[in-house]
């Protein structure tokens, strides 16, 4: 092997041939690393779908680059050189090639930038590590933006952000005259459902993928999830079809029901974007342009463009300025001491609650839910049984195909679970399967009455609501979002808060 002047790693969720990792690369001298290793699909119990996207589109960003005659250095799972672990592989090749320095973009995980800073040390070779510009900002920017503040609350980070990048300004103010039209996006499909429901990602599976998908089904077995449904943008060219599919045929009516779910209709008006943003197959700037040009075009209301920005220039941005200012102690943080262990049943889909048997059956099914079935449905059902919120991280980290630490870990943890006791969210997502009821028609297929606390035929929502309340009432009572919610704990007489606690407490020893 060469003598090699920079050696470029280049992980699974870096598949952008204009990061930063390339700014002064020379093909004649330099090479790009990548490597792909058992460890990054079995350190949690990872669907299928999630780890047969990255290897394809890890392999066709490979092909991509070898095709600009760069060169790359590529370790396949189905090759004898696979050691399990990056760190390992890593470390042979540095031996190998000797170069007189690795240079990487901040890896999306502190556990990987970790091993990295161990693997170059070990060997005496210089790490160079540059901040990710495929972000609108950096972690010094959020550190910046955090600095004296008794809170963080992503609103304000967002209106900064939107001043900032002159993002819906029109001289100086808010397009439309507001920061937030999130009131106006809260539709219910009402009794008739949705009128053109979305068929989902269709891309073909080319030679490339269809070898790793044979691959994943073989060697990943045993890992939940199917792979017949497999058909996610792997490549930059399919990512931006995607996104011009959305602006063009979803966007205008996202806004109004982005919250809204329907039994057996996965896909709905969401943009499925997520995954290309998080494998770098798409730019941030390019997405937010883009619903940004359609308002002004008069093709989308101001509404569903503003909300659907937020998500990327706001909760995006914000998320990862949380986790890099947090890690790595904020993994394990337990802020209401939840400690009950995650359901059998979010490996399985096999429950009679209809609202989680969905959600969780096409999760496994194509290892995606949006936002409300993560938040409301699956993260709320955890997150008034009192699991464990690290184990929770681990499953939504495992089964969904756009998770990556930095995104998911904030999240779930700190949003989902309120682990972190309140750094991400002002106060728990909590509420009664009414709220459930009024966003979907999940409630008309269930056994359960959404209305009722107690006796054989309530909700386990409701009543682990009502359990929540009591069991955490001292605690809550020092938050005003949750004052009215806590007040109506005094209409509950003492009979009934036993028998709440009862059914609660019977309900999370059959869960």
């Amino acid at each position: 092997m060469k003598k090699i002047r920079h050696l470029s790693v280049v992980f699974g969720d870096q598949l952008d041939q204009q990061s930063a990792v390339f700014d002064g690369f020379d093909p004649v001298q330099d090479a790009v690393w990548m490597a792909e290793v058992d460890y990054e699909a079995t350190h949690v119990w990872s669907h299928k779908q999630r780890i047969a996207i990255f290897l394809a589109a890890m392999r066709h960003f490979r092909d991509a680059l070898r095709a600009r005659e760069i060169p790359v250095l590529y370790t396949e799972l189905n090759s004898k050189k696979d050691t399990g672990r990056f760190s390992s592989r890593l470390s042979t090749d540095l031996k190998d090639c000797r170069p007189d320095k690795v240079i990487v973009v901040r890896p999306g995980e502190w556990r990987v930038l970790q091993g990295l800073q161990k693997v170059c040390k070990e060997a005496g070779v210089e790490l160079e590590l540059r901040e990710d510009t495929h972000f609108y900002t950096t972690p010094a920017d959020f550190a910046a933006h955090a600095e004296g503040r008794k809170a963080l609350r992503m609103e304000f980070f967002y209106r900064e952000q939107r001043k900032r990048f002159s993002v819906l300004m029109d001289d100086g103010k808010p397009t439309g005259g507001d920061w937030n039209f999130d009131k106006a996006n809260r539709g219910s499909f009402g009794k008739s459902g949705p009128e053109a429901p979305n068929t989902g990602p269709t891309h073909r599976k080319d030679a490339t993928t269809q070898a790793v998908l044979e691959l994943v089904g073989e060697r990943f077995s045993d890992h939940p999830g199917s792979l017949e449904s497999f058909a996610w943008a792997v490549t930059r060219d399919e990512a931006r079809r995607d996104l011009q599919n959305f602006i063009e045929t979803r966007l205008p009516v996202f806004g109004q029901y982005q919250d809204a779910m329907w039994t057996d209709e996965p896909w709905l008006y969401h943009s499925l974007l997520s995954t290309s943003l998080n494998l770098k197959l798409l730019n941030p700037r390019e997405v937010v342009e883009a619903a940004e040009q359609a308002y002004r075009d008069g093709k989308a209301p101001i509404a569903a463009v503003e909300g659907f920005i937020r998500q990327i220039l706001g909760w995006r941005e914000y998320v990862r300025g949380i986790y890099w200012t947090h890690m790595p102690e904020y993994i394990d943080r337990n802020g209401m001491g939840a400690g009950e262990a995650l359901p059998g049943f979010y490996w399985t889909g096999q429950t009679d609650l209809e609202c989680l048997r969905q959600s969780i059956g096409q999760t496994l099914e194509h290892g995606y839910a949006h936002h409300i079935q993560r938040l409301m449905v699956t993260g709320l059902y955890a997150l008034l049984l009192g699991v464990d919120p690290k184990e929770v991280h681990e499953w939504y980290l495992a089964v969904y195909v756009d998770a990556v630490e930095w995104v998911e870990l904030p999240n779930t943890l700190g949003m989902s679970q309120y682990g972190d006791g309140g750094l991400m969210a002002s106060k728990p997502y909590i509420a009664t399967g009414s709220y459930i009821n009024k966003m979907s028609n999940y409630c008309q297929h269930c056994p359960k009455n959404p209305k009722e606390r107690t006796g054989e035929n309530a909700c386990p929502f409701t009543t682990l609501y009502w359990g929540y309340l009591l069991r955490h009432e001292k605690t809550l009572r020092g938050n005003n979002r949750m004052a009215l919610q806590v007040r109506n704990l005094d209409r509950i007489d003492g009979d009934e808060r036993r028998a709440i606690r009862e059914t609660a407490s019977a309900i999370r020893k059959q869960s």
